[in-house]
């Protein structure tokens, strides 16, 4: 089971996007190139026809950026709450935060919060304004902690 401390979820950033930003770089450069030489060589349709495979490998990197982006932003705004509840948990049970981790980077109900060596359930009301913590044993003992 994977747990993640408070380090992690402060500086947990999901920006894995390079690969997306080289390719629509390079569908635009070839974009480009295609038109170019379809304005040199107006007899020859395959650089017409290769410059609007490009287009539209461009607009489907595009869209993919662009929903990458949108869940990126939902999941952010998520797990910006699990800060705050982490610091509460450690506050509450009167140990430091690096004593308390999680098994989850976004706040649900039902993850499971280990302090020091016990795990406990979380229990959220309906608005996620207060929390139960339920003792809880973990089947799987092997316990990765993230803390990068």
């Amino acid at each position: 089971m994977t747990f993640y401390n408070l380090t992690y979820l402060q500086n947990h950033q999901q920006t894995n996007t390079t690969f997306n930003y080289v390719m629509m770089i390079i569908f635009a450069v070839l974009l480009l190139v295609m038109i170019i030489q379809y304005t040199r060589h107006r007899l020859v349709t395959k650089y017409r026809d290769l410059g609007i495979i490009f287009a539209l490998l461009l607009v489907i990197f595009i869209g993919l950026q662009y929903t990458y982006l949108e869940s990126a932003h939902t999941q952010q705004a998520q797990s910006s709450q699990m800060v705050p509840f982490v610091k509460a948990v450690a506050k509450d049970h009167h140990v430091k935060t690096k004593d308390v981790v999680v098994n989850s980077t976004t706040l649900t109900d039902g993850i499971i919060v280990r302090i020091k060596d016990q795990d406990y359930r979380v229990n959220l009301s309906e608005g996620g304004n207060n929390y139960t913590l339920t003792r809880a044993h973990v089947i799987d003992h092997r316990v990765l902690i993230q803390s990068k």
